[in-house]
């Protein structure tokens, strides 16, 4: 009795606790063996003193590889919805990138296109041009030299230049003298002199 009055009284008392404990579990697993008691449930509010959740999984649940399946499925859905939006934002990049590019082409487009009808009107002003210097230059050649040159002097040097080159042309095609260094001749010397230079330069260069 010695010995055991030597143990301190906290002691016995934890270790009469932990006896009843392995007591009530050993229990409980005997009548969870025999079917009286389910110690799974009955343990259960244990682990939820220590913040721990016992995830339950029956197995005999008809549904429960049905439920893993659809779980699997779930799980690769939302994979898949991920790539999906991770797409459609590639996508609307690649269409805003487009837009742009067709909003640079109209614009490109619309640049030539008036380019274009810039240079169709130059080169119908440039016709129209052609056609009133030939047409003077035969005017001015079917009448009296003096007369001709009268109305030469009336114009603008690059006038009288253009149409001397149109009458030297037409000369040629039909084979017949040019009546241009005629022409000059009837000129004031001054005139004539500056309308050869600017001929002589437009030729030159």
């Amino acid at each position: 009795m010695a010995g055991y009055g030597g143990i301190g009284t906290g002691i016995r008392i934890v270790l009469l606790m932990l006896l009843v404990a392995v007591l009530v579990l050993g229990g409980l697993i005997w009548f969870d063996y025999l079917g009286i008691l389910d110690a799974k449930k009955t343990i259960s509010p244990v682990y939820g003193l220590f913040g721990i959740e016992r995830a339950e999984i029956d197995a005999e649940d008809p549904f429960l590889l049905e439920r893993e399946r659809l779980n699997k499925q779930l799980d690769a859905l939302a994979l898949r919805a991920e790539d999906l939006d991770s797409r459609e934002q590639d996508i609307k990049l690649k269409e805003e990138e487009l837009s742009q590019m067709i909003e640079q082409l109209k614009e490109r487009e619309k640049s030539l296109d008036d380019r274009e009808k810039v240079f169709n009107e130059r080169i119908k002003a440039f016709e129209n041009r052609r056609v009133n210097l030939k047409q003077n230059a035969t005017y001015l050649v079917g009448m009296p030299p003096d007369n001709a040159k009268d109305i030469l002097l009336e114009m603008e040097d690059q006038d009288i230049i253009d149409i001397f080159r149109v009458t030297e042309e037409q000369a040629r095609v039909e084979g017949e003298t040019s009546l241009v260094s005629y022409w000059l001749s009837l000129m004031p010397p001054e005139r004539a002199a500056a309308l050869q230079r600017k001929m002589a330069r437009k030729t030159g260069g």
